[in-house]
């Protein structure tokens, strides 16, 4: 009997593994004393100079009480005099809402007429499919659409919108037949 057996590649490729994995181990513990060194260098060297704050500069306040200067961040006396928002046209507060009233204006179409003259009626399918007979001075719209003319082909009204400042402007407006 052989003292010695032939080494299976499996086993040789374990002690292999192993003999690779203590040579590694062995040069971590090799010791950090070159580390520690540069790092206490690094600590010793001076910083670079921290430039100074600048001069914080202060201005002068100036109150507006001079007769012949306006204080520019409040209204103008002309401003004052025709506040928009008590002048011009203004919503009804007090009418009820009638029913395209709830529906925005573009989303409207107007399918035909019945009538002829002054008794023309218009008729507007809303996004729902119902159709709806609008006469004059009725309302329809989110934006108070007032219904001023009513022709074959289209329909003429007069829209109320805010003005940015508290008041209300008019913006005419239309609806025209669809031609499906």
């Amino acid at each position: 009997m052989n003292k010695f057996a032939p080494v299976k590649p499996a086993s040789m490729a374990r002690i292999l593994l192993m003999l690779g994995v203590a040579l590694v181990l062995g040069g971590c513990t090799r010791g950090m004393s070159d580390l520690r060194d540069w790092v206490a260098q690094e600590k010793a060297k001076k910083g670079a100079p921290i430039q100074a704050l600048p001069v914080i500069k202060t201005f002068e306040t100036f109150k507006y009480d001079d007769q012949d200067r306006r204080d520019p961040f409040s209204p103008s006396t002309a401003e004052l005099q025709t506040n928009t928002a008590t002048s011009g046209p203004r919503p009804d507060a007090n009418r009820a809402k009638q029913p395209l009233e709830m529906f925005a204006l573009d989303s409207l179409k107007m399918v035909g007429t019945v009538g002829v003259g002054a008794n023309m009626e218009v008729l507007i399918k809303d996004p729902g499919g119902v159709i709806h007979r609008v006469h004059v001075n009725e309302y329809m719209g989110q934006n108070y659409g007032h219904v001023t003319a009513i022709s074959e082909d289209h329909i003429d009204l007069v829209e109320l919108i805010s003005n940015g400042n508290g008041g209300w402007m008019e913006r005419p407006a239309s609806i025209a037949l669809d031609a499906k």
